[in-house]
């Protein structure tokens, strides 16, 4: 009895890993060829350019020339069926896995020794600044889910923020086809913002810094609480001095530590809303009931696993030959989910809206670099 219950799941098994296959390729490949490209130009960009970001401008390429969001005919039009179904399943599973990798490249006692002037500083920056840009969009009339990853990357960690918090938009059970093609679209406009943006903050902090007479511990707060990427981070402190670098990059890691509170938080509300929203069961007979049955719990699962991958690596039992393995693999999920995200970005609709959230970028970098730098002059004189 056993087998012939267990029997059924196998064509349905081997039937999904064809399904996914091409995709699961076109993505696999892509990664290789975008990791040896971002070794070779990491050296003419000095890192200031994430390989996450050059992995999505890659994909909505890929994605124009297959006609993925703009429908073809022919042999392009048949192989974006194909990869369709593998890339989505890369840009949605591939991605969480990555968030919760990238919990392993955090340590608390790492945090704590900035003591409680540099968190501190690191809380106020980080909320002020979300609560700020989110105003600004509701001012600039962005759309609210733009605003939201803009806010999320320029306060957090850049675009491993943005990918953290799409995953929670993703989870919108309302959601639609046309949603998630504007989710796409507003991803690949958040990310852009936190290169353009981060990349001036690389050249404009430092001799700020100096012209204001901060310290080197100073300088390394405000590089650190301020700009967006890590690479960005290292390639600003590390003109200033060593001292700073070493302040500005822990003082990095402490926004990421901020990352799960406020993807949770994010997702929390969402889903709060959408049961306010939701129409009495019964209103629409066959339609409620299953999609209150798939409620998506208040905290993500994967955000569950970022934190548990910190409170490991918070032990300090892991050898460093696991964290850096651990490293280099979230760089490789992340970029790979970046990509396969990249494959359905509309790139023509995003030209034509990109005025706003571009000046959204502007406000919020000013936003950012004026709140870090107060709260370092306020909290750690």
């Amino acid at each position: 009895m056993p087998t012939i219950l267990a029997a059924p799941r196998r064509p349905e098994t081997r039937a999904a890993a064809t399904r996914l296959a091409p995709g699961l390729v076109l993505a696999a490949v892509a990664t290789l060829v975008l990791l040896g490209a971002s070794r070779l130009l990491a050296p003419v960009t000095g890192g200031a350019v994430s390989p996450l970001v050059l992995a999505l401008l890659v994909g909505a390429v890929v994605g124009s020339v297959l006609g993925r969001v703009v429908p073809r005919s022919g042999r392009a039009a048949r192989f974006a069926e194909r990869v369709g179904p593998g890339t989505d399943w890369t840009a949605r599973t591939v991605l969480r896995a990555g968030v919760v990798l990238l919990g392993l490249q955090l340590s608390i006692p790492d945090v704590l020794a900035l003591g409680w002037r540099g968190i501190a500083v690191v809380v106020v920056t980080v909320t002020c600044t979300f609560a700020a840009i989110l105003g600004l969009g509701r001012l600039l009339r962005v759309p609210r889910t733009t605003s939201l990853l803009v806010a999320t990357g320029f306060s957090i960690c850049g675009a491993a923020a943005v990918s953290a918090m799409t995953s929670v938009l993703e989870r919108d059970p309302g959601s639609g086809g046309a949603e998630q093609a504007r989710l796409r679209d507003d991803v690949a406009a958040a990310l852009a913002l936190v290169t353009v943006y981060g990349t001036i903050a690389i050249f404009a902090l430092p001799p700020l810094a100096s012209a204001l007479g901060l310290t080197d511990h100073q300088a390394g707060l405000w590089i650190g609480a301020s700009v967006q990427e890590v690479a960005q981070v290292v390639a600003a402190a590390g003109t200033v001095s060593a001292a700073a670098l070493a302040t500005a990059t822990v003082t990095k890691l402490a926004r990421v530590v901020l990352l799960a509170p406020l993807v949770a938080g994010a997702g929390a509300l969402r889903s709060r809303r959408a049961a306010l929203t939701a129409p009495p069961e019964g209103d629409a007979p066959g339609s409620d009931a299953p999609a209150r049955g798939r409620r998506a719990p208040l905290v993500p699962g994967f955000v569950l696993g970022f934190l548990a991958a910190v409170l490991v690596r918070s032990t300090g039992l892991l050898p460093d030959v696991v964290t850096d393995t651990a490293q280099q693999l979230t760089t490789i999920l992340f970029v790979a989910a970046m990509f396969a995200l990249g494959t359905g970005v509309d790139v023509p609709r995003l030209a034509r809206t990109a005025r706003r959230p571009l000046v959204l970028g502007a406000a919020g970098a000013v936003a950012v670099s004026g709140i870090g730098l107060a709260a370092v002059l306020l909290l750690a004189p």
